[in-house]
This record gives structure tokens, C-alpha cells and sequence, in this order.
């Protein structure tokens, strides 16, 4: 029998250590929960699970060895940060069905078509494929066929769509602790656009507020949500605060969002770049404070950025940047500078190098 009081909810977290989901994990113990947390066992952030949760090693992509390790056991909530496509998803609906009273899936906010047509983007924005970003799309097919589930078979789904979560492990930077890095040794850093698009933070904890206060909430079966923060900023905003907080100056470049595919095609972020942080992003969240009415983010970036710089002075082996980003940040500085220079060449007057 499953258990109705939320204080004593038993909750599986599928992931657990990640960047979102370990701050959820966290405080759904610390609210009394029965937390048990299935993963791989190699997060290399050094995210710890908290105190009491119960730690299950499985591949959730496996179907064997979830059931060695879950077994015929039961949740009154399954969280899942790991799903994505149609084929997962199917997966999760013929596993988890008779397990749980709920199954809230961690989708994207990077799944609103773009360009958004109108802000704020609420949860009745159209959602599409993204040709741009593998991911957006593999996170909105699993949408639909669980949704489709929902609908048809009655699988207890809750959606919820975080956009840009971060945590004082992982910086909200195109290319991570490399571009920090940069900032620090005073390297020019590339900018998409002219820097002053308008994008969406949320610190992980912040973010947990809204996720927790959703589990064991029959209300919120069959609903759709966005959990981001009220603090939104520019870009050329988001660098200068980590700048800020290494107490050094930035060295900006802004570059067409067009030419991160062309110069790094194979870089995650270039397809980030057109798919998605090249477009502005406002959300609503209006209805995510109806269901959870003590809702309310409270870590603003400014404090955000000196947590983040104060993790990366005591854990250095985990938060260097690595060469193979840095080539690719310099070789996009250079190729701005040299169309520059060859713009310059053509019209010399226009160009004040």
C-alpha cells in the first residue's frame, strides 16, 4: 500500500547526484521523505546523497538490471531526470506504471518552438522539434508519448520543464569552468549575439523548492510545469558577475550566433547557440506558485557567482578547465577577429579596429 502522507512519501530519484536533481534529492530528506536515489554511481562533481537516503546501483537504460535492483518495489513518486526519446519513455510507462502513484518527468524548457512569439513563455506556449538541438527534440518526443500515456492507459504523469539550472558545481557558462578559466587569465571570451539577450537562471535549489513541493500532489497528474527563477539578465550581465566575483575585468566579444556551427560544428553549445540561449527566454510561473503556493527562489546570481568561485578555490581537481574547450572558445574569438580584419580590408572606413 502506498503511503498518502507527504512527510512520509517514499520517493525514487533517477539520477540523484546531477546538477538539478541532487538538490532535490536533498530536500526531500531533509522534509522527511524516504529517499532512495538510483544511478550509475559516477557522478565526478562530488555531490554527496544525503544523509539517510538509500543509494541503488543500476543503468536505468538497462531493464534488467532495473529490476534486480527495484524489484517489485513501489514509490509514491518516481522522478526521472534521465529520460529521453520515445523509446525510453515507452520504458519507463510499462516499468514504472504499477509502481508508482507518480512519475514526474524532468523535461526541458529548451522545447518551446522558436522563436517564441510572445513572452512570458508559459506552459501553453507551442512546443516543436528542435532541428538545431538533438536533445530539445529527444526531450519533446518523450513529451508526447507520455503524454499519449497519460491519456490513453492512465499513467499518473506530471511534467516539468526546468530551463537553465545550475549549481556551485556547474556554471551557467557555454563551455563551463574552461570559460571561467579564460575570465580569470583575462583571455577574451566569446559572447553569441551582441550580448544582450535576455535569458533565465535558476540556481538547483531554488529550482528543488518547486519539484518537492509538487511530489505526492494529486492535482498535479496529467499538469504541465515550468519551475525557473524570477531573475533574468543579459548575457553580456551573466559573464561580468562571474567577473565580478573572480575580481577581474571581462574581455567580451560578441559573435553571430551563425558562426559558432560554422567555425565549431561539432561542439555541444554550437547548436545551443542557434536552438536555443540565441533567443531570448522569459517564463511564466505563475502556475507553478498556484500548486506550490511557498514557492519562492531566493539565491540571486550576484550571490550565486562568489558560491561558485568559492567551490571552485576548494575543489580544483574537479572544476579546471579542459583543453579541448578552451581550443574551441580561442578558435572562435579568432575566426571573429578575422572577419574583422578581412571587413576591414574591404571597407577600411567602416571599421575601427
Amino acid at each position: 500500500m502506498l503511503h498518502h502522507d507527504a512527510a512520509k512519501l517514499r520517493v525514487l530519484y533517477l539520477g540523484g547526484s546531477g546538477t538539478i536533481s541532487a538538490s532535490c534529492a536533498h530536500l526531500s530528506a531533509e522534509a522527511g521523505m524516504r529517499v532512495t536515489v538510483l544511478n550509475r554511481g559516477r557522478n565526478t562533481q562530488e555531490r554527496l546523497l544525503p544523509e539517510g537516503a538509500e543509494s541503488v546501483r543500476a543503468d536505468v537504460v538497462d531493464d534488467a538490471q532495473l529490476s534486480a535492483a527495484l524489484g517489485d518495489r513501489t514509490f509514491d513518486a518516481v522522478v526521472n531526470f534521465l529520460s529521453y526519446d520515445t523509446d525510453d519513455a515507452r520504458r519507463m510507462v510499462a516499468f514504472f506504471g504499477p509502481r508508482t502513484r507518480q512519475y514526474i518527468h524532468i523535461s526541458s524548457g529548451s522545447i518551446y518552438a522558436k522563436p517564441v512569439r510572445q513572452v512570458p513563455i508559459s506552459e501553453s506556449t507551442p512546443t516543436a522539434p528542435n532541428p538545431h538541438l538533438p536533445y530539445a527534440t529527444a526531450k519533446w518526443r518523450a513529451e508526447q508519448t507520455l503524454l499519449d500515456a497519460h491519456v490513453h492507459e492512465g499513467f499518473p504523469l506530471t511534467i516539468v520543464r526546468p530551463s537553465h539550472t545550475y549549481d556551485d558545481a556547474n556554471p551557467p557558462l557555454p563551455g563551463g569552468w574552461s570559460v571561467v578559466d579564460r575570465i580569470a587569465r583575462g583571455e577574451e571570451i566569446p559572447v553569441h549575439g551582441d550580448g544582450t539577450s535576455l535569458w533565465t537562471l535558476t540556481h538547483a535549489e531554488d529550482f528543488a523548492q518547486g519539484l518537492v513541493g509538487l511530489l505526492g500532489n494529486p492535482r498535479a497528474i496529467g499538469e504541465t510545469f515550468n519551475i525557473t527563477g524570477p531573475e533574468v539578465y543579459t548575457w553580456d550581465q551573466i559573464y561580468t558577475i562571474i567577473a565580478d566575483a573572480l575580481g577581474v575585468t571581462p574581455r567580451l566579444v560578441h559573435v553571430a550566433s551563425e558562426m559558432y556551427p560554422l567555425v565549431a560544428p561539432d561542439w555541444f553549445w554550437s547548436g545551443e547557440m542557434l536552438g536555443d540561449i540565441g533567443h531570448s527566454a522569459v517564463f511564466d510561473t505563475t502556475k507553478i506558485r498556484t500548486f506550490v503556493p511557498g514557492y519562492a527562489p531566493r539565491l540571486t546570481f550576484h550571490r550565486a557567482a562568489t558560491r561558485m568561485i568559492a567551490w571552485r578555490d576548494a575543489h580544483p581537481e574537479s572544476t579546471r578547465g579542459d583543453a579541448e574547450t578552451d581550443a574551441v572558445l580561442a578558435r572562435i574569438v579568432d575566426a571573429y577577429h578575422d572577419a574583422r580584419k578581412a571587413f576591414a580590408a574591404r571597407a577600411p572606413e567602416k571599421v575601427a579596429l
